[in-house]
């Protein structure tokens, strides 16, 4: 096993692990609006381990290769890294208002700092950018689909739910911040 294999190996099962205990640590409180999530982590916690295997299948049993250069190897571990640790710093930053489950907390603020200056959603931003350097590390474009396509329509369901819900405790500073960010990626989408 090489230096990349290795830092692969170590980076999924980091992935794995920080995901598995932000769903045990960051649910919703005893005091929080719950109502709002509509089954979005249930199907976060299917589509991501669906599309993983999905990839890791696919490029085990058929070859697509994206390049024969091996920089897609290397560009898909610096995103998998990455998108593990910016996430963990996204989190980390939201602090008491980051919950796995769509909530709205009581004394619940829209943070407008750091990344969310430029997205609305950078920690699903940085999810799916892990999951895209899966698919590249893979070198496969059919183990690329599986890996960004499934977590992608995921998160688009969840923030249309997590957005409306939001727009109900907020309305038109909500609305006024949504029309001044992105969805995901900066100045794009």
């Amino acid at each position: 096993m090489n230096i990349v294999q290795i830092i692969f190996t170590a980076s999924m099962v980091a992935w794995f692990l920080s995901e598995f205990l932000y769903k045990k640590m960051l649910k919703s409180g005893e005091g929080d609006r719950k109502d709002k999530d509509h089954s979005t982590l249930n199907f976060l916690w299917i589509a991501i381990p669906f599309s993983i295997a999905g990839a890791v299948i696919s490029s085990n049993y058929t070859e697509f290769p994206i390049s024969d250069e091996v920089w897609t190897v290397y560009t898909g571990v610096f995103f998998i890294l990455t998108g593990i640790i910016v996430r963990f710093i996204i989190i980390r930053s939201l602090g008491k208002y980051f919950t796995v489950d769509v909530t709205i907390r009581q004394d619940h603020k829209i943070m407008k700092q750091g990344f969310y200056r430029y997205v609305r959603h950078p920690s699903y931003a940085f999810s799916l950018l892990t999951s895209l350097g899966l698919g590249l590390y893979l070198n496969n474009w059919l183990s690329l689909i599986f890996a960004i396509v499934p977590p992608f329509i995921a998160f688009s369901y969840r923030i249309r739910i997590e957005e409306k819900a939001l727009i109900e405790q907020f309305g038109e500073e909500y609305i006024e911040y949504r029309r001044k960010t992105k969805k995901l990626i900066p100045f794009i989408y």
